[in-house]
């Protein structure tokens, strides 16, 4: 008598976009982009591919709704008691361990710069930034500064990760490299050498929070060429008439 296969068991619950999405998160985690199929989807989801396809229309509709779904969460804290350096240093930690728990997140950010995801970020940080009270000419610079730096050392760091085999030890990792920066040329690499040290102890958290601080006080310490100053940010003395050639009041 012929022995039947047993079908996987169907899904339980109803097929839904937000179960989709789900579910692709999970798979992008486990295979990357390159795994991310609606074949092997359907199979995750132990349903067909066209009925994903109610729901979803194509790959790149699926890694956007992905990544949005990541970046929302990512944005989801709240900001209300908080000063704008407060909100933009949660919202950078936040993306940051998004992408670095995400990694294939930084990639498609840096692919996809006018979709709803990094807009979500660019006016999150905007709206800081004018909480800041800087200028409205410099407003898209200082943004954009925070954005960049954001999103380009989250996305390294992730990339990092990713080079690296999956049991490999952070410390003796970093130790290694450490090691050769202090065995390189002392005449062609004098700095390298000299924070070969900060490399081995140093917290990758830690270091990008730093950099955020000091963008932070550079847009809040900038004298802005050919705008206006918040009055809290112009220089001592600027709201008082410069003395003229002969020491009187200049017109």
């Amino acid at each position: 008598m012929a022995t039947r296969t047993r079908r996987p068991d169907r899904r339980q619950e109803p097929l839904s976009r937000e179960r989709i999405v789900s579910a692709a998160v999970e798979l992008l985690d486990t295979v990357g982009e390159g795994g991310l199929t609606f074949r092997a989807l359907a199979e995750r989801l132990a349903t067909g591919p066209g009925a994903i396809y109610w729901h979803v229309t194509g790959k790149s509709g699926l890694l956007a709704a992905a990544t949005d779904a990541v970046v929302s969460t990512a944005l989801a804290g709240d900001e209300t008691d908080a000063t704008p350096q407060e909100a933009i240093r949660v919202l950078a930690l936040g993306l940051f361990d998004a992408i670095d728990d995400h990694p294939w997140v930084g990639t498609q950010l840096a692919r996809t710069p006018s979709q709803p995801p990094i807009l979500q970020v660019f006016e999150r940080i905007g709206r800081q930034v004018q909480a800041l009270q800087v200028p409205e000419a410099a407003q898209f610079t200082a943004a954009s500064a925070l954005l960049h730096y954001i999103l380009g050392v989250a996305g390294q760091n992730a990339a990092n990760a990713r080079t690296c085999p999956p049991d490999t030890d952070r410390t003796e990792f970093l130790d290694t490299v450490a090691t050769a920066w202090t065995e390189l040329d002392p005449d062609q690499y004098v700095f390298t050498r000299n924070v070969a040290g900060q490399l081995r102890e140093h917290d990758d958290r830690a270091e990008f929070v730093a950099g955020i601080d000091l963008i932070l006080t550079g847009i809040t310490a900038h004298q802005w060429s050919g705008t206006t100053q918040p009055r809290g940010q112009r220089p001592a003395g600027a709201d008082h008439p410069r003395p003229g050639p002969q020491g009187g009041a200049s017109g």
